[in-house]
């Protein structure tokens, strides 16, 4: 056996978990499984450890590697854990020559000082395995820390790969087949080259790799959404109607203990300007439940957000005190009120996905398909087919009816 790598976390994660394959392999590394960690909650750490230790049950020979945003924030409990061989850093992970200094034994634990880094390097993925999509890494860390997040202990400041080196890595996924582009990073609002931001990216990509025939953006910060991007989103039919916000809450209040920069009445008429420019744009959040302070009548203005941005596919997140942060240390509330809200918080999510589900039946939609019987419209509404098709294919189809999670075609 060669190498296997468990992914845990974001689209960024998925994509270099790519990386991390060819890397290792190149180091030497065989007879493994390498664990790709999220921090972004407790829950996520703790799914990992899990999973280290039912691989290490069933497989008592291989090694275990522990690398991802997980281990960079916090590599002293992965190192502690008697399955573990080996923990690699952020950067680390991407470097052949890491791998077989690990490999080699020459350090059991790896992690270097995320800050320090200032680049992104082109590491020329030719596929994404397992996905009909192929993600690009445009972006990487983060400059604003808000009270409630660990990820810039994991990924560092803010830094963009240049767009001659993002055309080129589109241009090779497009050679292999790949017809839908998925820009990612951590903060892909905040990208730069030079004065080039996300907007000019995005203009440019399209106009110099006509093979694109969708390009999607990852989750984005609606205050930093530029006005090339709001001017391609109104004008590129490729630029796909779907905006996934980060927008964590609805009271302002909260939002200012986040230390967000955005006020609702912001997101609101972020999500206003966008639906005039692009009438048919369905909008995804992420809303953390139960954030310290929390009262019920502010936890009521993130469930009225839902519907006053019209808000189609939600993230709850529970609020998860992530050690070293601020938030960690204010007055938490009661994890069962936590809970509460958020099944409150998924309830609304789920009712405006019906909504927007039943509005779609007799439609017709160019759907592309994936594995599984699965297929998606340009909203990244999921479409359950009533035939095996191959995937990577488009197809126009009509929506006979759906399940309350996914339409269902004629």
């Amino acid at each position: 056996m060669s190498v296997e790598v468990l992914t845990f976390g974001c689209r960024l994660n998925i994509a270099e978990s790519e990386v991390i394959k060819r890397e290792a392999e190149a180091g030497g590394v065989t007879d493994a499984v390498v664990f790709n960690t999220c921090a972004v909650t407790a829950e996520a750490v703790k799914q990992a450890r899990q999973s280290i230790r039912r691989v290490r049950r069933e497989r008592p020979d291989t090694k275990i590697i522990v690398t991802g945003c997980a281990a960079q924030a916090d590599s002293a409990p992965f190192a502690a854990l008697p399955e573990v061989d080996r923990v690699l850093g952020n950067e680390e992970k991407l470097s052949a020559q890491e791998w077989q200094k690990a490999w080699r034994g020459e350090a059991r634990v790896s992690v270097g000082d995320i800050m320090a880094s200032t680049g992104i390097k082109a590491h020329g993925v030719d596929h994404i395995d397992g996905h009909t999509r192929a993600f690009v890494q445009v972006q990487n860390g983060c400059d604003h820390r808000c009270t409630f997040c660990i990820i810039p202990f994991g990924r560092g400041n803010s830094r963009s790969l240049p767009i001659a080196d993002v055309i080129a890595q589109a241009r090779r996924l497009t050679s292999n087949g790949y017809r839908e582009i998925v820009l990612t990073g951590v903060d892909i609002t905040s990208y730069r080259d030079g004065e080039l931001k996300l907007g000019a990216l995005v203009k440019r990509l399209l106009h110099e790799v006509p093979e694109i025939a969708r390009l999607r953006l990852s989750s984005i910060d609606s205050v930093e959404a530029d006005a090339d991007l709001l001017d391609a989103l109104a004008n590129e039919p490729r630029l796909m109607p779907h905006l996934h916000l980060s927008l964590q809450a609805g009271d302002d209040m909260i939002l200012k203990r986040m230390k967000r920069r955005h006020s609702r009445a912001d997101a609101i008429a972020f999500c206003n300007e966008v639906r005039r420019l692009r009438p048919d744009v369905v909008f995804g959040a992420d809303i953390i439940a139960g954030f310290p302070t929390e009262t019920d009548n502010m936890f009521a203005r993130s469930l009225d957000l839902v519907d006053d941005c019209g808000l189609t596919q939600l993230h709850v997140f529970p609020f998860s005190p992530r050690p070293g942060t601020p938030a960690a240390r204010m007055p938490q509330l009661d994890r069962a009120v936590v809970k509460e809200r958020a099944q409150r918080l998924r309830e609304r999510g789920e009712a405006a996905l019906r909504a927007h589900l039943d509005a779609q039946v007799g439609a017709t939609h160019r759907v592309l398909t994936e594995r599984g019987g699965i297929a998606r419209t340009e909203q990244f509404t999921p479409v359950r087919l009533n035939s095996p098709v191959a995937p990577g294919l488009f197809l126009d189809l009509t929506v006979a009816g759906h399940d309350g999670r996914q339409l269902l075609a004629a």
